[in-house]
């Protein structure tokens, strides 16, 4: 039963207690001076739009707004006591929260972290800053190489993969309009296209996955006739096979029996009220060139519209091999999206999101160099996903390789999220990462539409402020010598010595490689 129902059947009792023991005893009337205000403010949270757990849990929703009152302060010891993990996490919530508020980001009493702690990164300022009031329109980046007929002008912030049968309807809903507000993309996750990614007609990143959900047969194999019908749709504008997700890299996606409902089993081309463990691997390609083959495929079955796949690093020999099968076929995808094994929003065995999968740093510098060995950077686009919040988050992700930036649980956080973490139980209290009824009409569409819409746009806007800080024009020009790192005590690296740039086209000739690549297969004439 709805919590919005039991309070007002508790409340109509209450009054008719009220008035019935009155009869009796008059001076229980006193009891409306105590109960009276607040059975109007639980009715006023059950009709009001704008804060989803007051809606669906009225008047004792009321109690988290009062503790969120008092959390800076609390949050300041913790800061002060454990300056990683959770503590920080919280720093980043209420960023999150003020900017799709479009509340005041600035914090009194200098840096919440602890600078002197090993790991603690900076980026270098200018003497001679950059003014941001010239800046008439905001930097985008163009996805498509030479073989795609239709290329992408991407936002250099976009929501990262997550499907319906995850989210609910109205969190899909409320992003896609998000995207449409501000001009960003919105990946549909590995779970197809849905009416509700399509309703507001924000731009769109189809993700293909392992399972094909939308585009698959019988079987459960790739079906080529549903992928054309839905690539062609004028809201998709770009595809991304999904190879792996930070958040389980080789184990496939997971969706709970009770958030499989037959709406959404329709929608996948599958069983509903069923578990579904998607495959770990793909059927539609085997190898290298198969998956070439498969990139190609998808090129001309979508009518030339970018195409590009998604990956957590695991073994290196293997994303050498794709380089290598690149070369000796011609073909290359438009861009590639390198997820961080630290990244990922949905459920996954512990091991899993803790001990596989390369972190977004290491695998986005290793996917950058050896594209640039290969002399492939120039035609192919890199996103970069991996926890990637704040302004110097996009910043430290540009400086090691990426293009544009994908987030994930900032944009959940945008839309009311409060990392409640029950998203794989189908008891989300906010109604975004579930498929109870009775919690999801509590989510305002258009509300938390336009929150989306703030967090993006105040977020891009404070990034090219850093830019102008460090006396840059533009984010391309960010590189790895403007971002520092203590790693000791008393000793500080700059990302271009951690990470030290290769030479384009060093991979190509063997008396160039370098002596990190030297144990690995680069050529591409044994590339079986």
């Amino acid at each position: 039963m709805k919590a919005r129902r039991i309070f007002l059947i508790i409340s109509a009792i209450t009054i008719l207690g009220i008035i019935g023991i009155s009869l009796l005893w008059t001076p229980i009337y006193w009891l409306f001076i105590f109960v009276g205000p607040l059975i109007l403010m639980g009715v006023y949270d059950s009709i009001q739009n704008r804060h989803t757990i007051r809606k669906n849990f009225p008047l004792i929703g009321r109690f988290r707004y009062a503790l969120e009152a008092i959390r800076p302060e609390i949050m300041q010891y913790f800061v002060e006591t454990n300056t990683e993990g959770r503590p920080l996490n919280r720093i980043f919530r209420s960023l999150i929260y003020q900017r799709s508020k479009k509340e005041n980001d600035t914090t009194p009493f200098g840096t919440q972290m602890n600078v002197y702690r090993t790991g603690y990164e900076w980026m270098d300022h200018s003497m001679y800053a950059k003014n941001t009031k010239n800046i008439t329109e905001i930097p985008r980046v163009t996805i498509g190489g030479p073989d795609c007929k239709q290329p992408y002008s991407a936002s250099l912030l976009n929501i990262s993969a997550m499907s319906f049968g995850s989210l609910s309807n109205r969190a899909i809903m409320a992003l896609n309009k998000g995207a449409k507000i501000g001009g960003y993309a919105h990946n549909t996750g590995e779970g197809g296209l849905s009416p509700y990614h399509l309703e507001h007609k924000g731009d769109l990143i189809w993700q293909i996955g392992t399972g094909y959900f939308g585009c698959r047969n019988d079987d459960g194999n790739f079906d080529a006739t549903s992928f054309q019908e839905g690539a062609h749709k004028p809201q998709v504008k770009m595809i991304e096979i999904k190879i792996s997700q930070g958040a389980k890299p080789g184990h496939g996606g997971i969706l709970p029996a009770a958030k499989n409902t037959e709406e959404i089993a329709k929608i996948r081309h599958i069983a509903p009220f069923t578990d579904v463990h998607s495959p770990p691997v793909h059927s539609a390609f085997s190898n290298a060139y198969e998956f070439m083959d498969f990139i190609k495929q998808l090129r001309d079955l979508s009518g030339g519209k970018p195409i590009g796949f998604k990956l957590c690093i695991g073994k290196k020999q293997e994303f050498i091999d794709l380089c290598r099968a690149m070369i000796a076929t011609g073909i290359k995808p438009d861009f590639i999206s390198v997820d961080g094994g630290e990244g990922g929003t949905g459920a996954a065995p512990v091991e899993f999101s803790n001990s596989i999968g390369m972190p977004l740093r290491e695998g986005l510098v290793f996917v950058h160099d050896t594209l640039v060995g290969f002399d492939l950077k120039k035609d192919i686009k890199i996103m970069a996903a991996g926890k990637i919040i704040t302004s110097f988050h996009m910043a430290r992700a540009m400086a090691l390789g990426a293009d544009v930036c994908y987030s994930a649980r900032a944009m959940m956080l945008s839309i009311g999220c409060i990392q409640a973490l029950k998203c794989n139980t189908n008891h989300c209290p906010v109604g975004v990462a579930t498929q109870n009824q009775s919690l999801i009409k509590g989510l305002n569409v258009d509300n938390k539409a336009q929150r989306n819409a703030n967090y993006q746009e105040k977020t891009i806007h404070a990034f090219l402020e850093i830019v102008a800080a460090s006396g840059l024009n533009h984010p391309k020009e960010i590189m790895r010598h403007h971002i520092n790192k203590r790693v000791g005590g008393n000793k500080v690296l700059k990302y271009s010595e951690l990470y030290p740039d290769l030479k384009s086209g060093c991979l190509l000739k063997k008396e160039t490689v370098p002596e990190i690549y030297k144990h690995y297969q680069v050529s591409v004439s044994t590339l079986v």
